[in-house]
């Protein structure tokens, strides 16, 4: 069993962290009293996609989706050419 103070669980929480994966128990006191005690608990891989792709499969476009409107070609010409 590991016991630390808040000051040395701020200082070493790395090494408390290895101790709890090894399962030894790692107890923070607050004052000289028992305050908690962590257990590590195995989390599944998180099925959460990145930020890309998260949509994928969700998002259905136009089959004309890229082709470019006249006004809008126009207007950029326009303001290109100064």
């Amino acid at each position: 069993m590991t016991v630390a103070n808040v000051h040395q669980a701020k200082t070493n929480l790395s090494k408390l962290l290895d101790a709890a994966e090894r399962g030894e128990e790692v107890i923070i006191t607050r004052r000289g009293g028992g305050v908690t005690e962590f257990r590590l608990v195995p989390v599944a891989p998180s099925a959460r996609r990145g930020l890309f792709g998260r949509l994928a499969g969700q998002v259905v476009f136009s089959p004309d989706y890229d082709t470019a409107d006249a006004e809008i070609t126009a207007a950029f010409d326009r303001h290109l050419d100064g």
